[in-house]
């Protein structure tokens, strides 16, 4: 379970923010100790006008409990790993507040105590309480036989991101089978009689047609692959020179690149706006089925929560009628059978809390897998056009060096001729 704390003050904003349903699927409030409000908005104002009596500015304490994704930990297992971190922090007895928070299919805690000690009116120090949330964190996973995460193992390994992972990558040659390469080249050629013809031809099929380095004919492509026509055409240097002439009034290789890669620009502008509208839509989408999910949700616990307090109650006045009233209840209290029965309804009522609060747990656990299994549904939906959008960004990194190249490119002198 990972631990991060940290010294805080403006407890309504705090408030505000652990009280936020707009990006959590749920919101409870747990547990409110030691104030006498009985909102969290009310309790942290509670904790401000006391903090005012002293000179303490960050007078609250917030710890978030994150365990791992795939684990289900309950209630009480939340409520024993607070406990422990209260006892190493020293914050043992000090008023708190806890918060449950589920979200995108996990359920973490946040705590949050007074750091102001009412009797002495003054701040409880808390040193070190980076090293000491990390010493309780790395127990709870060796009590709960969690796999540790790289981080207690290996410190080099604690930030997540030490992979290297180049930004910009190029992009892959398509794979096209040679035979198809050939025939395309072919028909061009047999459908065109001059130059002009060959070369509009070759650009219905993505092909611009370019003087090579040996002042022979070539083509270039969209992916900057560079095919020499006698070659492809399977005809010979003289049949192709005496068809298309002069090469000289061609295009470079160079040249052809940056004209295509210019073109290009305006197809990849389309598509990015497509893409962007694909994504809002896919967006909307998911967005709504998040909420009928966190709706429908809402609406069980609702319902599992009003079931149970109404057998609360009933219970309660099982338990409340095994006292005889009248002289038979003093009879009783002589005797010391109203002591026993007490202790009986004290422990019925405990397990009673024990078995409520499990059914309550079995349903939010069944709540996370649901929302765990759309938010994998959803990473799917989304992979197919990320993968579009890293497609396209690459693209358009290339086609940008190969229109730029012309600029860079170190011009023809004798150095360069010997």
């Amino acid at each position: 379970m990972i631990l991060k704390g940290s010294q805080r003050s403006c407890g309504l904003k705090l408030a505000a923010h652990l009280m936020n349903t707009h990006d959590n699927d749920h919101v409870e409030v747990h547990e409110l100790r030691g104030f006498t409000a009985d909102d969290l908005h009310g309790a942290f104002q509670e904790a401000d006008a006391i903090a005012k009596g002293t000179k303490c500015q960050q007078y609250l304490f917030s710890l978030s409990l994150s365990p791992p994704e795939t684990e289900r930990v309950s209630v009480a297992d939340f409520e024993k790993a607070i406990a422990q971190a209260e006892d190493r922090l020293g914050l043992t007895g000090q008023s708190r507040a806890i918060v449950f928070h589920e979200k995108e299919g996990r359920r973490h805690a946040h705590v949050v105590w007074s750091r102001i000690d009412i009797d002495q009116m003054k701040a409880i120090n808390l040193p070190f309480y980076k090293t000491r949330l990390n010493e309780v964190s790395k127990d709870l996973f060796l009590e709960h036989g969690w796999r540790l995460p790289d981080g207690y193992r290996d410190r080099k390994q604690r930030d997540p991101r030490n992979f290297t992972l180049a930004e910009w990558q190029q992009a892959k040659r398509q794979g096209k089978d040679a035979r198809d390469i050939k025939r395309t080249f072919q028909e061009a050629w047999s459908v065109s009689d001059t130059k002009d013809a060959f070369a509009h031809a070759l650009e219905e099929k993505g092909y611009v047609l370019a003087r090579g380095d040996r002042r022979g004919f070539v083509a270039v492509d969209v992916h900057g692959e560079v095919y020499a026509i006698p070659k492809w055409t399977g005809l010979k240097t003289k049949q192709v020179k005496e068809k298309l002439g002069d090469p000289k009034v061609l295009r470079s290789v160079e040249e052809a690149k940056a004209h295509i890669a210019q073109n290009m620009q305006h197809a990849l502008s389309r598509w990015q706006t497509d893409l962007a509208e694909k994504q809002r839509a896919l967006k909307s989408k998911q967005d709504q089925q998040r909420m009928q999910l966190v709706q429908k949700q809402r609406q069980a616990r609702y319902q599992l929560e009003k079931k149970l307090e109404q057998r609360r109650l009933l219970e309660a006045k099982q338990r409340q009628e095994r006292f005889r009233t009248g002289l038979k209840g003093l009879w009783d209290r002589v005797r010391g059978e109203h002591r026993q029965i007490k202790e009986q309804n004290e422990q019925e009522a405990w397990q009673a809390h024990l078995r409520d609060q499990k059914i309550k747990d079995d349903m939010v656990f069944r709540n996370l897998e649901e929302r765990r299994h759309l938010k994998r549904a959803h990473s799917v939906e989304r992979s197919a056009l990320k993968d579009q959008a890293r497609d396209l960004a690459q693209d358009r990194e290339r086609f940008n060096e190969l229109r730029n190249s012309r600029n860079t490119r170190p011009r023809d002198g004798p150095s360069f001729e010997r």
